[in-house]
């Protein structure tokens, strides 16, 4: 209930000008947000990969309304992966769609991922397109579908608690996808997303089967210790190697047992975000860990 609680106040603008114009979540954006700029991510990969970690670079935004604002999100994409290959750090990037044009224009979106794609290619660095609400689900994995053929190292994220994804993976079965799996982290009605946790675990759970069976190179976004486990065993049983698949958590959780999984001789990355725009990300953070909402009081107390 507080989870959907969370949810819903990431939607609400209102409540957002009154949360990002206080000084006492300062200390919050700063845990979980590596900056403002793109310079400060880079700065935060670099200290990850001198852990072992590889990073997973995220502008912050979504749900771009007009041309202008797709090109501006592109051109800060293709600025990323300049500096990418300027500085060397270990960096996927991921790429929101709805930044790109989709709610719109999905014609302009795949203009501007190709190209992304293609000059992230260039330098061998990997494209991981993520994920929204259910309403662009569907969209997105057109998207994907078209580009995947061409860029076949590209990721696609796919949400564990949407009743559609079985069904949604089984239409890539002959292409033997690179997929990332999450959890999902936005309000949708229980026709459409399992609410509860053990639902959900339980089809994560035949979602890492499913991956390691019939994908390729899959990445398991996760924090929770038992689903690692589940897909630690899911390698061993298909014969996969460590260095066959990654573990992914997000910037500012977990990090001690991320470098523990490191030492085990796993592939871990960090999803790392950067940008203004950090208050809808930031509220489903908060949704989805009972240990985020208690840090996120405790801040509140601490003033």
């Amino acid at each position: 209930m507080l989870g959907r609680l969370w949810l819903w106040v990431a939607e609400k603008p209102r409540i957002e000008r009154l949360v990002t114009g206080s000084k006492l979540m300062e200390g919050i954006v700063n845990r979980f947000i590596a900056g403002d700029d793109l310079e400060d991510a880079l700065d935060a990969i670099r200290v990850l990969n001198a852990k072992g970690i590889g990073g997973i670079l995220d502008l912050l935004g979504e749900g771009v309304s007009d041309p202008d604002g797709a090109q501006s999100a592109s051109d800060d994409y293709l600025r990323a992966i300049k500096r990418v290959q300027e500085t060397g750090v270990d960096t996927t990037i991921s790429v929101k769609p709805t930044q790109l044009g989709l709610t719109f224009d999905k014609g302009q979106c795949i203009d501007h991922l190709r190209r992304i794609a293609a000059e992230a290619a260039a330098i061998e660095m990997q494209v991981e397109i993520d994920v929204e609400q259910s309403e662009f689900v569907l969209d997105t994995l057109d998207v994907f579908r078209i580009l995947q053929s061409d860029y076949p190292d590209m990721r696609q994220a796919i949400q564990a608690y949407l009743r559609r994804t079985p069904v949604d993976l089984e239409t890539f079965s002959e292409v033997k996808p690179r997929i990332r799996l999450v959890k999902g982290a936005y309000a949708e009605p229980d026709e459409i997303a399992f609410q509860k946790k053990s639902e959900i675990d339980n089809q994560f759970k035949f979602l890492i089967d499913w991956l390691f069976e019939k994908g390729t190179d899959p990445g398991i976004a996760t924090h929770d210790s038992k689903l690692i486990d589940y897909a630690r065993f899911a390698a061993v049983r298909t014969g996969t190697d460590k260095k066959d698949f990654e573990i992914q958590m997000l910037y500012g959780v977990r990090t001690k047992l991320q470098e523990e999984l490191v030492g085990q001789g796993y592939r871990v990355r960090t999803y790392v975000p950067y940008g203004s725009a950090w208050y809808p990300y930031l509220m489903r953070r908060i949704a989805e860990r009972p240990a985020n909402l208690l840090f996120f009081l405790r801040t509140l107390v601490r003033g």
